[in-house]
């Protein structure tokens, strides 16, 4: 049992180290006035909300790096002996980047300090990938109908949302064709990842669920120029929120009510009936400051709505009675009429040749639709009762080992409930009626019989 939990708990550490390279890292050299390099020097970067710090040694060209950082604002201190302290402030780490960060020691002593102020944007020198972050400002401001935040990757440019498709766990993951994939079969041409852990769902080619826009710190969208870690032309990398030294959060509701006033759809026989509700909130601090943090989230989507815009043709009374007189004609036929072939005569067919379940099927929507009939061609509008439940929670924990590891633990658990039409009561095949309405049109030209 202990060499069990033993080889557990190294599996763990082992995959937080391998995932968390997919954050970020910084790199640098520290160099005299002259430009000489100065080996020994201490490099200190420090997350300005949250206070952890990660240290390093300047190697004999006066070289470091500082790997599997925590996305955000840093401070890097660099000292070292018999020169004053090199202190550069607003260090912005960005999903997988690695910029590079050049000190500058003077003579003097270690109590003086020279101060920079970094607000321009960090070289990268080191990633030969093409691409573009997506912050969370942008993710929580943009309009998002439905608040999908994959709707967003189309920003980074060169991106087309060819919809979304249904797998056998979940709905509404989009096949997003990324600097001119094709889209053909299966789209398995751009590798998402989550937290540095991959996110592909292996039966669709897709992603998997992302976490909700105010559960998002960033995502990046890298087109071309992959490194090896990529395994496809184009890569994605989302970042969920973490905890910080104060506590956030914020509750939200977003409605959208056909009862509002909405437009009738083209086809639809009636107006729209739409009715969607996202409810939930955020909420992140310390357990310990400067050492341990969490962040939790919630959204629940509640959709509804039961349009009248599917149109079918159905068995009129005439037709299960063996008369296929006006469904031939040319009224139903864009006006061309037609004629049953032998062995049928007088375009008539005996009912004792129908099938039995086919019938009892079609007497069964007959009766279902309170009185009314399909028109003379046998075509009718009706609705499709629409009921889905999703439900998304999100947990995130992370934690200061040292000065040179941490680790963290994520969850994202995500919950689809959407009952087929037939299965929501009143339905096309309950006796109770469901609201279908006629379609008083002929059947357009070209329908087969």
């Amino acid at each position: 049992m202990k060499v069990f939990f033993s080889l557990v708990l190294l599996g763990i550490l082992t995959c937080a180290a391998a995932w968390g390279q997919a954050t970020a890292q910084m790199h640098g050299t520290v160099l005299d006035a002259s430009g000489a390099a100065i080996p020994g020097a201490d490099i200190k970067a420090t997350q300005t909300e949250t206070g952890l710090a990660r240290t390093a040694t300047s190697g004999a060209d006066g070289a470091f790096v500082l790997t599997n950082l925590p996305l955000g604002p840093y401070q890097v201190e660099v000292s070292k002996e018999g020169f004053t302290k090199y202190v550069q402030n607003g260090v912005v780490l960005q999903v997988n980047s690695d910029p590079a960060v050049e000190a500058a020691l003077k003579i003097g002593a270690v109590t003086e300090q020279v101060v920079v102020e970094a607000n321009a944007a960090q070289v990268e020198t080191r990633s030969s990938g093409i691409g573009e972050v997506v912050q969370t400002q942008r993710i929580v401001d943009l309009p998002l109908n439905g608040r999908n935040v994959t709707d967003l990757i189309t920003l980074a440019g060169g991106s087309v949302n060819f919809g979304n498709i249904r797998s056998s766990f979940f709905a509404n993951l989009p096949m997003i064709s990324i600097a001119g994939q094709a889209m053909s079969g299966e789209p398995f041409g751009t590798d998402y990842s989550l937290d540095g852990a991959n996110h592909v769902n292996f039966m669709t080619g897709t992603t998997m669920p992302i976490a909700f826009p105010d559960a998002v710190q960033e995502f990046k969208v890298e087109s071309s120029g992959q490194t090896s870690s990529h395994g496809s032309a184009a890569a994605i990398t989302v970042v969920t929120r973490s905890g910080s030294n104060n506590f956030h959060g914020n509750l939200f509701e977003f409605i959208r009510n056909s009862d509002f006033g909405s437009a009738r759809e083209y086809f639809s026989a009636s107006a729209v009936s739409y009715k969607r509700n996202q409810y939930g909130g955020t909420i992140g601090g310390p357990i310990k400051k400067n050492k341990l943090f969490f962040f939790g989230g919630f959204q629940g989507t509640n959709i509804r709505q039961n349009p009248d815009n599917t149109i079918t043709t159905i068995p009129t009374t005439n037709m299960l009675a063996g008369d296929w007189t006006t469904f031939a004609s040319a009224a139903c036929n864009g006006g061309v009429a037609k004629t049953l072939k032998a062995p049928f005569t007088n375009n008539t067919i005996n009912p004792a040749l129908y099938s039995a379940p086919a019938v009892y099927i079609a007497d069964k929507i007959l009766a279902s639709l309170g009185g009314l009939q399909p028109n003379q061609c046998g075509v009718i509008t009706y609705n499709t009762p629409d009921v889905e439940n999703y439900l998304q929670f999100t947990g995130k924990v992370d934690y200061q080992l040292s000065d040179k590891q941490s680790v963290f633990f994520r969850a994202l658990d995500t919950h689809n409930n959407l009952p087929n039409s037939f299965s929501v009561t009143p339905n096309l095949l309950t006796a109770a009626s469901t609201g279908l309405n006629q379609l008083g049109n002929p059947m357009p030209s070209g329908t087969p019989m």
